[in-house]
């Protein structure tokens, strides 16, 4: 999968800052960011806005708030597999 700018640019980011050069930590770095792509494009999907109006007027959780949570749960979890020892600054 082709990754969009901004998650390219982040995965170039965090493999050169954590010198991840390993096939398993290429892996989970680009399966991180396909789904941070899915989460964004999820994220454009709702408009900003979870929740729509159903046929009969009654709010509904917009479908793609799912996939943005599904997509971030899954960016999260190969992000922590990495096992990157963050140091705030």
């Amino acid at each position: 999968m082709k990754l969009s700018k901004e998650a390219k640019r982040w995965y170039n980011r965090i493999k050169r800052e954590y010198d991840i050069d390993d096939k398993p930590g290429l892996l989970l770095l680009q399966t991180a960011f396909e789904a941070f792509d899915e989460m964004r494009a999820a994220q454009e999907e709702m408009d900003g806005n979870p929740v729509y109006t159903d046929r009969f007027g009654q709010p509904q959780e917009h479908p793609a708030a799912k996939t943005a949570r599904a997509s971030r749960t899954q960016m999260l979890a190969a992000l922590k597999n990495l096992e990157l020892e963050i140091n705030p600054e």
